[in-house]
């Protein structure tokens, strides 16, 4: 079976550098420009710059999203912007626009291109027309079956990625003025306000909502590569890097266990079990097998709560003491059951017994945000590993 790409998300160099750690092949980040996603902190060139040269020190790729919707506004320092990011050598931009593509084209600016998944392609022919841009991959619309992805592959060969896990659009892959209407903030340029996310009354006191649940196609991963699929992409560039360490471990080693037909059943269960307590909303396969039903939506309210798996980050691992410096994120105390994860490590259950203050004091429990506590440990650590709750296999 051939090699497919994990993608993943970075919001900023901290992510970035997270998300390769925890597995991921490439990345995708925003600039502090023609971003859709404006409320991430996103990288300046200096940073994009700083990232490309990580990457390719790791043997892994950058692509840079400049896929908003173009005002005439937008316009004035776009090609200067474009030949920065081909001077840097990201490895691809993901574009939707056409003035960006033909831009590309015409003035011969060295850069890869991608179509963003905006550009809403789920049929051969749009997918040809944009192959007379130079496009060499197509970021298909979410809404894409499995019928569309294989005619359009078996029609143009031209690469193919394909969203597996993350937040849905409720209207055609972001196409979508809502956040315009009621908000003033342009969704298609970078402020999307989530307007599908809002809850409505309605004239009976009625809890309404229009909210998609999460796309989730752990169960279709080895269908996606026969059809042709390149590169599995999650999304997610506002979350935190216990989500992204999460969910892209999670890909990592079922993919790998997928390419090595060591995937099984129970492994299954069990990574579904772990990416389903990391998100906060319900998933399932969307369009790939059929049209989504109301049992795919959220209409009548719905429950979101943020959990607190996220315990903490080890920040050192002293061998010879065995004792872990752990960066508090949420509540835990002396007699809780504990597991810690990582990329070069099996995940393990610990039980807390002593927790250790900045000064060696022994205390009862880490109770206030980010404060330093240390843990003896005998199982090896490594900085950026993991603690949280206990999930059950």
């Amino acid at each position: 079976m051939k090699k497919i790409e994990l993608l993943a998300p970075a919001g900023d160099l901290e992510k970035l550098k997270i998300a390769f750690l925890y597995g991921a092949d490439a990345v995708y980040i925003g600039g502090t420009k023609y971003s859709l996603r404006a409320n991430a902190k996103n990288f300046s060139l200096k940073e994009i710059e700083e990232a490309v040269l990580y990457a390719h020190n790791l043997k892994k790729k950058v692509y840079v999203t400049v896929n908003i919707i173009l005002h005439n506004e937008d316009l004035d320092d776009l090609k200067e912007y474009l030949i920065s990011l081909s001077e840097i050598g990201v490895d691809a931009i993901i574009a939707s626009d056409l003035y960006v593509l033909d831009l590309i084209k015409r003035e011969k600016i060295n850069l890869e291109v991608h179509l963003s998944t905006q550009a809403s392609v789920l049929n051969e022919y749009a997918a040809k027309f944009y192959q007379e841009y130079d496009v060499k991959r197509i970021v298909l619309a979410r809404e894409a079956s499995k019928e569309d992805i294989k005619k359009i592959k078996e029609t143009t060969n031209l690469e193919l990625e394909c969203f597996i896990y993350g937040a849905m659009c409720t209207s055609m892959s972001g196409r979508c003025i809502m956040s315009n209407v009621l908000t003033n903030r342009d969704a298609n340029r970078g402020g999307c306000a989530q307007v599908c996310r809002w809850t409505f009354k309605t004239n009976k006191d009625e809890v309404f909502s229009m909210s998609s649940k999460d796309l989730n196609l752990v169960n279709y991963m080895k269908e996606m590569i026969d059809i042709g699929v390149n590169s599995f992409k999650i999304e997610g560039r506002m979350r935190g890097i216990y989500y992204l360490a999460t969910v892209i471990l999670c890909y990592r080693r079922m993919i790998d266990k997928l390419l090595s037909n060591t995937l099984t059943i129970k492994d299954l269960d069990y990574y579904l079990k772990v990416l389903n307590r990391c998100a906060n909303r319900e998933s399932v396969p969307q369009f790939f097998q059929k049209l989504p039903s109301y049992d795919d939506q959220y209409y009548l309210g719905r429950k979101e709560e943020s959990n607190q798996d996220f315990l903490g980050l080890v920040i050192d691992y002293d061998e010879k003491t065995h004792m872990a410096t752990i960066e508090e994120r949420n509540l835990f105390k002396n007699g809780d059951y504990v597991e810690f994860f990582g990329p070069n490590m099996e995940t393990f259950t610990y039980q807390i017994n002593k927790i250790y203050d900045i000064d060696d004091n022994i205390i009862e429990c880490a109770n206030h945000p980010r404060m330093i506590v240390k843990l003896k440990v005998l199982n090896k650590l490594k900085k950026d590993d993991m603690m949280r709750i206990k999930i059950d296999k």
